[in-house]
């Protein structure tokens, strides 16, 4: 079966291609990436000469480069995780996000609909996150059956591509599956994010800028944790069905910092307390969403998954991941 990875030299991507080209040598793997500012191939060297594995150069936006991809390697399902997704940048300027997160998804879809056949065996895995979800308050918990209420251009634009997977879904037959995720985090990750961001500030012994007062609540997952879910969802999940993928890991910003600070002079030998006195308040974004916390009941009743690496853990391996890179 060959199957199509957009994006997948991407922070996500580029972890779930060297899973799956390892584990299934079966498989042929597709990776179809612009190499936008936050992809990397190098994060790919251990697979790139592996005989399950090709790499194409190209955006989804272009509907030709997407019909070219389908005609040459027949391709039998997609997992598509390209996607614009950072929120400042959303903020800054919204219309990359509306290009590929909704047209680029479409071209996907469009694909599917012109190249597969009704009553196949094929699957579209859809990618997408918390944030279609809204804000919650120091209550509650997201759910599959959480209204969407998204709260920036990036949220909305992958609300947006959310629901029309679901509809071609419904109109055409598409069969898909969707899985919403909270927070990644680990190695390889693109310093644009607020962990990669505080290390390299820490590295530099720079302040550490935190919006707000920093109250703002995450749920955390280790990108591994999360490879094993798309893993699982893939090949087990139910078409037309939705898994929320949560770490049960809320940590506040502030918090996330603080214990990548003791971690990190940990890991350094430096005196305990000595980075944290890095911590720097800076204005808070615009619609900044409080908080997010998933349930992930759901995927750990139904298909048994659960997440492996506790957040120590995971620091532990992020921390020492960046400065051996760096």
């Amino acid at each position: 079966m060959t199957i199509l990875i957009t994006g997948g030299a991407g922070f996500i991507g580029s972890h779930l291609i060297r899973h799956l080209v390892h584990n299934y040598p079966d498989y042929l793997f597709v990776n179809l990436d612009a190499l936008t500012y936050a992809a990397e191939l190098s994060r790919l060297a251990t697979v790139k000469d592996a005989p399950n594995y090709r790499f194409v150069k190209g955006n989804i936006n272009d509907s030709s480069v997407v019909e070219q991809v389908f005609t040459t390697y027949q391709i039998k399902a997609v997992i598509h995780l390209a996607a614009e997704s950072h929120v400042d940048r959303s903020i800054d300027g919204p219309m990359p996000f509306a290009n590929t997160n909704i047209i680029g998804t479409m071209n996907l879809l469009n694909a599917c609909r012109s190249h597969w056949k009704k009553g196949s065996n094929h699957r579209f895995y859809h990618i997408s996150t918390d944030e279609v979800y809204g804000s919650l308050g120091k209550e509650g918990v997201f759910t599959e059956q959480s209204p969407y209420q998204p709260r920036s251009p990036y949220a909305a634009s992958k609300a947006s591509a959310d629901h029309m997977v679901r509809a071609y879904g419904e109109t055409y037959g598409l069969p898909y599956v969707i899985s919403n995720c909270s927070n990644n985090y680990g190695p390889d990750q693109h310093t644009e994010k607020l962990i990669p961001t505080l290390l390299s500030s820490l590295q530099q012994n720079k302040a550490l800028p935190i919006y707000g007062d920093g109250s703002n609540v995450r749920d955390w997952l280790y990108v591994a944790d999360h490879v094993a879910a798309i893993d699982l969802i893939f090949h087990k999940g139910i078409i037309g069905e939705t898994y929320l993928i949560g770490g049960r890991c809320e940590k506040s910003n502030l918090e996330v910092a603080i214990s990548l600070c003791r971690a990190y002079d940990g890991y350094t030998n430096q005196a305990v307390g000595t980075s944290e006195k890095l911590i720097t308040f800076v204005t808070d974004r615009p619609g900044h969403d409080y908080r997010y916390a998933i349930d992930p009941h759901k995927l750990e009743s139904s298909l048994g998954w659960s997440p492996q690496t506790n957040w120590e853990m995971g620091l532990q391996k992020t921390i020492s991941a960046y400065l051996d890179n760096t």
